[in-house]
């Protein structure tokens, strides 16, 4: 089934890539005969520069959060109702035609990451550099496994939060730092945090 999922998750970026979108995550859940293929996707490099043009130049039919400056380019996955329903209706047909989902019976989901998106690659954490994060780590730091802070930096193989950005638990404030380094390795889980 990985040799699958590898062959469906290829497939997924090279339809991605044809209507300008990246692959953020795909998932493939459920029982044999109720299984869900989820593909989070985002707008690539190059739409969501042209995005950050559009707002610099003041466009309009901007959302408006977005034209008032309290998100920025980079929260947004820029992804649109009709980029969903293309790329699910291409991808389907090459699905079926190369019976890459073993048996007949799936649903398709094509949708947005989110605003709380999952971080899961070194890339992730460069670009989401400066936003609130919620990280949960494989090994205990500083006697904890649950942090949330602004990401200062995020770079291959370290991600240093500011603590002072975010409200922390107990075993964070007893923790007595305003920073926490925590290796790229450890981390199992990393989300962001929406700020609206």
């Amino acid at each position: 089934m990985a040799a699958k999922f590898d062959e469906i998750r290829s497939a997924a970026i090279r339809v991605a890539a044809s209507h300008g979108l990246d692959i953020v995550e795909v998932e493939l859940a459920g029982p044999a005969k109720a299984r869900v293929l989820r593909v989070f996707l985002e707008k690539n490099a190059a739409a969501r520069e042209r995005l950050k043009a559009e707002i610099e130049a003041g466009s309009e039919g901007l959302p408006e959060r977005l034209a008032e400056g309290k998100l920025s380019v980079s929260q947004l996955s820029g992804v649109t109702h009709e980029d969903c329903a293309a790329f699910s209706r291409d991808f389907g047909v090459l699905l079926d035609v190369e019976d890459l989902v073993p048996g007949a019976e799936y649903t398709l989901e094509a949708s947005s990451p989110g605003l709380d998106r999952k971080l899961s690659k070194p890339e992730d954490f460069e670009r989401f550099t400066g936003c609130l994060v919620k990280i949960q780590t494989f090994e205990p730091v500083r006697n904890n496994r649950h942090w949330q802070g602004r990401l200062v930096a995020g770079e291959s193989q370290t991600i240093v939060l500011d603590l002072a950005a975010v409200k922390q638990n107990s075993k964070s404030r007893k923790a007595g730092v305003n920073t926490v380094e925590i290796a790229f390795g450890n981390v199992e889980k990393a989300e962001l945090i929406p700020e609206i």
